[in-house]
């Protein structure tokens, strides 16, 4: 790399700095920090622990704003400093060491970054997914099984837990629907965009012709809500059943009856639970994906309202093709928001999702503010 190469980096990242006020406030949080930290320091601040807990670690994520952009200033001036000694005596040491800088702060820019734009409400939540196949049969059924790996080896590599609640398997391979429990750090926020129908092109491993098939499989992210969000439900509008589980989960499977599905009937809506192992933790699993199910149901619809008053038409909603995986004639994975594409296949079906999620979210935040 040229010496005039790294001075170009370093200028675009220090306009990126500049210019990253639209998403950092950096006074704001600074003066937010300080009237927080009086109020932790009053005699009476652990009076309501609830109340304690929340705004100690709404400041914290405050300070890790406000430490991640005073550390990629320092960082940036060091790289400045040392490619001005590197200008006046050359040194390959030196400007192989000022290259892995360099390739450190911007992946440390990139997380910067990546972190302003996970700043929606319930960004920070637990995510709840759920995997539905489309018409299709077994090649559909095969389809929901693969995204089911894509995103399980996502969250490996991003220190996300990924707890499986429910897989119905398919007749001859794949499932016939899954629901799984995303727990770790901005879950809700770097998954939301997986939200949608995924569409699949391929030859066809289950067709003895060879034939290239297309396969839809359903996606469904939604924010795990915890008890200080006020849902109401009314226990007479729920049907709870136990039934013998049918999936991979344990020796306990199928012999007894601790799989548990609850229908909220107003509004159809069905959550089960056959992976722990007693009948009560399932119960309490299911109730809480339901508890999510029906704020999120509650969201849309003031969504909506709002879009209605607006007179707004946002091509986002639940059911649109969001992306597309080409295996056959050529290779190719294309999210038709962002139009963000590659032509890496086997990486992405291992989880290299990093990318299409940060397109998306900058795709996101021009939408909210497309000045």
């Amino acid at each position: 790399m040229e010496i005039s190469d790294i001075q170009n980096a370093i200028d675009e990242l220090q306009v990126r700095l500049t210019t990253s006020g639209g998403l950092f406030d950096f006074d704001g949080i600074s003066e937010s920090i300080g009237i927080n930290e009086q109020k932790m320091a009053e005699p009476d601040f652990w009076n309501d622990q609830e109340a304690a807990q929340k705004l100690i670690g709404e400041t914290n994520v405050l300070k890790e704003k406000r430490d991640s952009f005073m550390a990629l200033e320092k960082n940036l001036g060091d790289l400045e400093t040392s490619l001005e000694l590197l200008r006046l005596e050359p040194d390959p040491d030196l400007q192989t060491e000022t290259e892995a800088s360099l390739a450190q702060v911007q992946d440390q820019f990139h997380q910067y970054e990546l972190n302003l734009l996970l700043s929606g409400e319930y960004d920070g939540h637990n995510a709840m997914m759920e995997i539905h196949p489309g018409a299709g049969g077994t090649e559909a059924m095969d389809w929901g099984n693969m995204l089911l790996r894509m995103y399980q080896r996502y969250c490996e590599s991003h220190d996300l837990k990924f707890e499986v609640n429910n897989f119905e398997p398919g007749d001859e391979a794949g499932l016939k629907s899954a629901s799984i429990r995303i727990v770790g750090k901005n879950a809700y926020g770097l998954l939301k965009s997986e939200h949608g129908v995924h569409r699949l092109v391929r030859i066809s491993p289950f067709d003895s012709a060879k034939r290239r098939h297309t396969s839809f499989a359903s996606v469904e992210v939604i924010p795990e809500v915890d008890d200080s969000v006020n849902i109401d439900i009314d226990p007479k509008d729920l049907r709870i059943d136990v039934y013998r589980s049918s999936g991979a989960g344990g020796q306990h499977i199928n012999k007894t009856s601790s799989a548990v599905r609850i229908t909220h009937i107003p509004t159809g809506i069905v959550t089960t639970s056959q992976a722990q192992r007693s009948q009560f933790q399932n119960r309490d699993t299911a109730m809480a994906e339901m508890r999510a199910k029906l704020f999120h149901l509650e969201e849309e619809k003031k969504r909506k309202e709002k879009e209605a008053l607006k007179g707004e038409q946002k091509d986002i909603a639940w059911g649109s093709q969001i992306r597309s995986y080409v295996f056959h004639p050529y290779s190719m994975v294309k999210d038709h928001r962002t139009n963000y594409q590659t032509a890496d296949v086997n990486g992405v079906m291992d989880g290299k999702l990093d990318p299409f999620i940060y397109a998306y979210l900058q795709w996101r935040l021009s939408q909210e503010n497309p000045d």
